[in-house]
């Protein structure tokens, strides 16, 4: 959850509104605890990247970098690349410099402040651009595909990582009342975000890339879980409630609002880990 605009309670890696030190915490803190839970599945990606790059990687370019889990997971899985982290949010980019010096990688790690609704900045070629739930927010995806095209070199890579919805944890049945709380409270905040779950395989063939491979990922955790599910599902349902609001029924708000106080999921037995993550892997020619 890869990342800042936030259109609804999602979380975009390019673009910010003034919303406060704060939110810019829980925000990271959801994206940092969605690598966490999710580290076996990243673990994976990041290992096929490297096995189809066949180890030649010098140059990465992570577009909207978040709080940096792609920024330095990349830096662990290719250990001779340096890595450009490109976002909008200073804070963000700040604590990507501080976790990498905590890593001791910031040598090989770059950040660079860009709104990139509002133009391409100037970057060296790469030989790979991740972009990790960063480009469903975009105003104008198609040109910033483009601009992507131009930056990698010719055989370069292009893993797209998108989600389907937002993680589902808590039981199908749960609600006041009426079951199938989570998937009211997704389906309103999917429509802040009309690109969300979309097919980005046409949009890369139509900016010029060979789209080499396409891979869903359906991740279902149940317990024994990750000790930070708890922590994850309580971050992302704080953000779903604040994001929708008064656009929540009455019974839902109330519901989430007991879900949320005191521990709130840090106590729960039931919960369990349900996402869809689907991985564009395209070829400038």
């Amino acid at each position: 959850m890869t990342d800042h605009h936030h259109h609804g309670p999602g979380h975009d890696h390019n673009h910010g509104h003034d919303h406060g030190q704060m939110d810019d915490d829980a925000f990271a803190e959801m994206i940092d605890l969605d690598a966490e839970v999710l580290h076996e599945y990243l673990t994976g990606l990041f290992g096929w990247l490297h096995e189809r790059s066949g180890g030649r990687t010098r140059r990465i370019l992570d577009v909207g970098s978040g709080s940096g889990t792609g920024t330095l997971g990349l830096a662990g899985r290719f250990p001779e690349a340096e890595i450009t982290a490109v976002d909008l949010s200073a804070p963000m980019l700040h604590r990507v410099r501080d976790k990498a010096r905590a890593l001791g990688v910031a040598d090989r790690i770059h950040t660079r402040q860009a709104d990139l609704d509002a133009g391409w900045p100037t970057l060296e070629p790469v030989d790979l651009v991740w972009a990790s739930a960063s480009l469903h927010h975009l105003a104008d995806p198609d040109r910033v595909l483009t601009d992507i095209l131009g930056t990698l070199r010719p055989g370069g890579l292009f893993a797209v990582v998108e989600l389907a919805s937002f993680p589902y944890f808590l039981p199908a049945d749960l609600g006041l009342g009426r079951p199938g709380l989570e998937e009211r409270c997704h389906a309103l905040a999917g429509r802040d975000v009309p690109l969300l779950g979309a097919d980005w395989g046409p949009r890369l063939r139509k900016a010029g890339f060979t789209v080499e491979a396409e891979r869903r990922f359906d991740i279902a955790l149940t317990p024994p879980l990750p000790e930070a599910t708890g922590r994850y599902a309580q971050a992302v349902l704080s953000r779903l409630r604040s994001g929708l609001d008064d656009r929540l029924d009455p019974d839902d708000r109330a519901t989430l609002d007991t879900l949320l106080s005191g521990d709130g999921m840090l106590s729960r037995t039931d919960l369990t880990v349900r996402t869809t993550r689907t991985v564009w892997l395209a070829v400038r020619p």
